[in-house]
């Protein structure tokens, strides 16, 4: 059963772009078109502004946090065409990368499942989406999908780690069955699948049901359940919950959720994955 949370954004001129907390709770990052990152102290219900963070030359559209096992970082993105990656250090926060491999605007940035290592997804209005592993020693891999989305990818969302249903079918005493997926959506009105096979990024499925461009893309928490559960929103107003019950993850099955009156923005789960956040303009 997935619940729905409907927050209408009205205030569209907004300066804010993202807003993200830590993973603790204690933490918030925003991003803003004043080509600023800002974190924030969240402690009895106020804000202290701890870290106004400058290294853009454009509007910052995301920012995402690592998980904590890798220390106090966050990924941003913006328009001038940059992925920085930033790490707190004694209390000090600095660049600890910067990624200049995108041709135009890159909109979204997305860390992968820890069991991965430090992995982020880009996905940038040239159409590519980029794959930056952190390999150790402050060294950086790339791999890039060249023409992932025509005319542009709008937003990237990690899989968990674990095969739906490996937690339940799994013989005591055996690793359970990690793999790297992701899901897109982009200007091409599509939402594809990306697996990693051999080292090797791959397009495993194409979904189409949209009419416009995909504005966000959210893969539900599965915690080892079963099904595999995918939200997209567009600018054609509607909302699609995608489920997969198949095994071997061939079979996805499009739900309209809610057709909207205007444009959908983001769609975020919930940590257990049972309630979605849907916001959209006025």
């Amino acid at each position: 059963m997935v619940s729905v949370i409907n927050t209408v954004d009205t205030s569209h001129e907004d300066m804010i772009h993202d807003a993200q907390m830590d993973y603790y709770g204690t933490r918030l990052a925003t991003c803003s078109s004043d080509r600023s990152v800002k974190i924030f102290d969240v402690k009895n219900g106020g804000q202290i502004l701890v870290a106004d963070l400058r290294g853009h030359e454009g509007p910052v559209w995301q920012v995402a946090w690592a998980h904590p096992m890798y220390g106090n970082i966050l990924a941003s993105c913006s328009y001038d065409r940059k992925v920085i990656i930033w790490k707190e250090e004694n209390g000090t926060w600095d660049k600890m990368y910067e990624y200049t491999g995108h041709d135009s605007s890159v909109n979204s940035v997305c860390w992968g499942p820890y069991d991965f290592g430090l992995i982020l997804a880009c996905g940038s209005s040239d159409g590519a989406i980029s794959l930056v592993t952190c390999s150790g020693d402050q060294q950086w891999d790339i791999k890039k999908i060249s023409n992932a989305h025509t005319i542009g990818c709008n937003a990237v969302s990690w899989a968990p780690s674990v095969v739906p249903g490996s937690l339940i079918d799994q013989p005591s005493g055996q690793k359970p069955n990690f793999i790297k997926r992701f899901v897109s959506g982009g200007c091409d009105n599509l939402v594809k699948l990306w697996k990693e096979e051999d080292g090797q990024w791959k397009e495993d499925q194409k979904l189409e049901a949209h009419s416009d461009w995909v504005r966000d893309v959210g893969w539900a928490p599965s915690i080892g359940l079963p099904t595999s559960t995918i939200a997209s929103c567009s600018q054609d107003g509607r909302v699609f919950i995608w489920t997969c019950d198949d095994p071997s993850g061939n079979t996805w099955t499009a739900k309209l959720l809610h057709k909207f009156n205007d444009v959908v923005w983001h769609v975020s789960w919930s940590v257990t994955g049972n309630i979605l956040a849907v916001s959209g303009g006025g």
